[in-house]
C-alpha cells in the first residue's frame, strides 16, 4: 500500500521559513518523479515543485522560483520542500505526490498517481 506522509506545516510570518517533508512508503521510485502543489480556499491546485528521482533535475512555479527548494533523500524515500521568504499569498494546503515512473509531466497534477494527505501553511503579515 502506497502512502505518502506529509509534515512540517504551520502558522508563520511573512518572511519566515518552513520546511515540509514527504515520507514515502509501499513505492519505489524508477524513473518517476515527486511534486509538491497547493491548493488556497477556493482556488485551483497549483503546481509549485517538483524533483526527478534518478536524476535530481527540478522544476518550480515562477511564484516560488529562488525562494523554493525541492530536495529528495534517497534513503529514506523522502522529499523536501524549503520555504524562505515567505508570502501571505504562499498560504494553501500543501500536498506531496508522487509518479513512479515515466516522469514526462512534472507541472501536471495528472502525472501524480499517488497523493498525500496535505499539510496546512499559513503565512501571516
Amino acid at each position: 500500500q502506497v502512502q505518502l506522509v506529509e509534515s512540517g506545516g504551520g502558522l508563520v510570518q511573512a518572511g519566515d521559513s518552513l520546511k515540509l517533508s514527504c515520507a514515502a512508503s509501499g513505492i519505489t521510485f524508477s524513473s518517476g518523479g515527486m511534486g509538491w502543489f497547493r491548493q488556497a480556499p477556493g482556488k485551483e491546485r497549483e503546481f509549485v515543485a517538483a524533483l526527478s528521482w534518478s536524476g535530481g533535475i527540478t522544476y518550480y512555479a515562477d511564484s516560488v522560483k529562488g525562494r523554493f527548494t525541492v530536495s529528495r533523500d534517497i534513503a529514506k524515500n523522502t522529499v523536501f520542500l524549503q520555504m524562505n521568504r515567505l508570502k501571505p499569498e504562499d498560504t494553501a494546503v500543501y500536498y506531496c505526490a508522487a509518479s513512479p515512473s515515466d516522469y514526462t509531466r512534472p507541472r501536471s497534477r495528472r502525472e501524480y498517481d499517488y497523493w498525500g494527505q496535505g499539510t496546512q501553511v499559513t503565512v501571516s503579515s
